[in-house]
């Protein structure tokens, strides 16, 4: 199984300032960057640094750890899944204000993005991500210790079969720059264990 490790590894849109180890990628945002596409705001904003790897397996996780000095709205750090413009995922912090940032994730399906999060205190400054897929079907975790993960969401992607591409982001929407560091970067067996009605005791009958 590749590992995310500096030979394994491209851009997508190569920032100014950065670097790679095994062990450690920093990287410094560029102002004026994002990725969305179209819902409710109307624009087309694709042009954030992506690094990824590309990998066939249809099962595995993939979990980073995340740390960043934000502090401009909508700052942001976190995991990708960029097939294409139009077709790709992100999880991250935004952030919003001195007291608040916003943990969410976005899924854009042929086009159109979504928007879910949740508001947390500005005063975190690590988190980790972990990212499952069960063939088309993916699922993202993040966790404050790296040991206990909670669920965030399970998502679709409708041109997500075959061979994927996955990896991490950082972005600055505004005219703003700061630091994004990125460790403990993990590839390994799916930690999503596959559903089972019968263990769970869901009737899919009775719906």
């Amino acid at each position: 199984m590749k590992q995310f490790t500096k030979d394994n590894l491209y851009w997508i849109r190569e920032p100014k300032q950065y670097s790679i180890s095994d062990s450690l990628i920093t990287i410094q945002t560029m102002p004026n960057t994002d990725l969305w596409q179209r819902t409710y705001y109307g624009f087309c904003n694709d042009n954030a640094p992506v690094l990824q790897m590309m990998t066939s397996r249809k099962y595995f996780s993939f979990t980073v750890k995340t740390m960043f000095n934000s502090s401009a709205l909508f700052d942001q750090c976190g995991i990708v899944v960029y097939l294409d413009s139009e077709n790709w995922m992100k999880a991250s912090i935004e952030y919003e204000n001195e007291d608040f940032q916003r943990l969410g994730s976005v899924v854009t399906n042929n086009g159109y993005s979504d928007w879910a999060t949740c508001d947390i205190p500005s005063s975190i400054k690590e988190m980790w991500y972990r990212l499952s897929r069960r063939e088309s079907d993916y699922y993202i975790e993040t966790s404050t210790d790296g040991v206990n993960f909670k669920q965030m969401r399970a998502f679709h992607l409708f041109k997500g079969e075959g061979e994927i591409s996955f990896g991490i982001y950082a972005a600055s929407p505004i005219d703003h720059s700061f630091l994004a560091q990125f460790s403990d970067m993990e590839v390994s067996d799916c930690k999503w264990e596959a559903w089972d009605s019968q263990s769970s005791g869901f009737d899919q009958t009775s719906k």
